[in-house]
């Protein structure tokens, strides 16, 4: 099994049974030039240069493992974060930002196309556009835009234009079908720039690459503070970009215990949450296939999350993958959970985790509770400054 962890998609853009690319004629030339142009500039030493002087000296990369003293003390065990809330725009997000903006850039477009949930992503593509000068088009749900004002206000400030999407659920689902929509219309001078590991090939496997830095980063400073690699690791997966990069610096370590968490939400019925790999079934969405929440009809069901972030009907490919060869166990949090944890870390550690990390937060303390693991490592994807309105306003 080791071996089969980290490969890369076929031919066809599958991870075993996930993934492909289901476009239209018109688009499949244009996804044929994305993945030639990414394939040549993931090993080009002066591409990679520059996304590392970017990674240091403009995310601040690396960001620390940190070892949350407090929380072991009452728990008992060893609880660690890899402390991706500190990068410059307050998540894992720019770290593919700036790889897809520099892909766009060698492929001379002119604009970024991107969707976005809580806005982390959207936050992160508009500081990748206004640092490379390239255009920017942000589709969000009118919901989103609502419950994640500040960044919202960061984008505008950046230079983005923001569309608000009004159509169905009016989340992340409905951003990603206008964005796709539109870029189908301006691909010849503009780069669809994904937010997580899903879509159609070769998307889930740049996303992987350019997030893939977490885990060799974490596997690296786990070993010199602790001495060992830790027992389990931890991440919240909506489509999974910021799991999937964690997740590929242990693949192989097969001693390490690896836990996706998803959003239950409200409960188990469809429409309540959006834990495609717990309810879904095998489906097609957005031009890839995954784990689906569906209708009775067999179309893509409402996903729902107090996470904007996390509220997306599939799942990246890879990690349907993992599920299937038993590399990864992809368990749920429901928001009640979520929202205690982003207390607890708050007021344990100092340290106001977005609700979509409060998911990973949330299971690593249900996992310290049951003393089965003596070190358990939890990916802090994105830091609560977004969310502090809204969960104030709405929640108390």
């Amino acid at each position: 099994m080791a071996e089969k962890c980290n490969i890369l998609p076929n031919n066809e853009g599958f991870y075993g049974n996930y993934g492909g690319q289901f476009l239209s004629e018109n688009l499949k030339e244009e996804f044929k030039k994305i993945t030639e142009s990414f394939l040549k500039f993931k090993d080009d030493k002066g591409f990679n240069s520059e996304l590392n002087y970017l990674l240091k000296n403009y995310a601040g990369r690396p960001s620390p493992v940190y070892f949350a003293k407090n929380l072991s003390e009452k728990y008992g065990c060893e609880i660690y974060f890899k402390r991706e809330d500190l990068n410059h725009t307050g998540a894992h997000k720019i770290n593919h930002s700036l790889g897809e903006a520099l892909l766009a850039k060698r492929m001379g477009k002119t604009k970024l196309i991107a969707e976005t949930g809580a806005g982390q992503h959207g936050v992160a593509i508009a500081t990748a556009a206004a640092l490379m000068g390239l255009g920017c088009d942000i589709y969000m749900g009118e919901i989103d835009i609502q419950k994640e004002k500040p960044n919202v206000d960061r984008m505008k400030i950046l230079g983005a234009n923001i569309i608000s999407v009004t159509s169905g659920t009016k989340t992340l689902k409905e951003a990603v079908d206008e964005a796709f929509k539109a870029y189908s219309k301006e691909y010849e001078t503009a780069m669809y720039a994904i937010g997580s590991a899903v879509g159609p090939h070769p998307f889930p496997m740049i996303i992987e690459h350019f997030q893939s830095v977490i885990g060799r980063e974490a596997r690296m400073q786990f070993m010199e503070q602790a001495g060992t690699l830790p027992d389990c690791i931890v991440a919240c997966v909506g489509g999974g970009s910021n799991a999937i990069g964690l997740f590929s610096g242990f693949l192989e370590d097969m001693e390490v215990d690896i836990f996706g968490v998803e959003p239950l939400g409200r409960g188990e019925k469809t429409g309540e949450n959006a834990a495609s790999m717990t309810y879904g079934k095998d489906g097609i969405i957005h031009g890839f296939k995954c784990k689906l929440l569906q209708d009775e009809e067999g179309n893509p069901a409402n996903a729902y999350s107090v996470a904007s972030g996390l509220d997306y009907p599939g799942v990246g490919p890879k990690h349907c993958y993992l599920n299937e060869i038993g590399r990864a166990k992809y368990v749920v949090i429901s928001d009640d959970e979520a929202i205690e944890a982003f207390y607890e870390l708050s007021r344990t550690e100092g340290i106001i985790p977005a609700l979509e990390s409060s998911h990973a937060v949330a299971y690593g303390i249900k996992l310290a509770k049951e003393k089965k693991y003596q070190k358990i490592l939890v990916n802090l994807s994105g830091r609560g400054d977004k969310d502090i309105q809204f969960v104030m306003s709405k929640l108390g």
